[in-house]
């Protein structure tokens, strides 16, 4: 399948494919949904969450370089990305435990 996704700065051929996998097709797609969007499809393919992954492709379609995000910008993505990664991370046993009983902080 031809995509234009590696026309968006910051995105090669690799990430480009695992996002069409993730069923983000092509650049209009991905910037109809957004970063965090297409981050979530990307995770629930099967793509192992990392943080640096996750602002390359906040700064791709923001058009900037991937090294361009710094400071209380990256600290806030970092928030984010943490937020999208646990809601996603099964449950340990211990935490399904504490939760079936109440004891569990939320």
């Amino acid at each position: 399948m031809e995509s234009d996704l590696t026309q968006i700065r910051n995105i090669g051929p690799a990430t480009a494919r695992a996002l069409i996998a993730a069923g983000v097709p092509d650049a209009a797609a991905l910037r109809a949904i957004g970063a965090d969007a297409a981050y979530c499809a990307l995770m629930d393919a099967g793509e192992r969450p990392h943080f640096i992954g996750y602002y390359v492709l906040h700064m791709a379609l923001q058009g900037r370089p991937w090294n361009d995000c710094k400071g209380a910008e990256k600290t806030a993505l970092r928030a984010r990305f943490d937020a999208l990664v646990g809601a996603r991370r099964p449950l340990t046993a211990l935490e399904a435990a504490l939760d079936q009983i109440g004891l569990r902080r939320p």
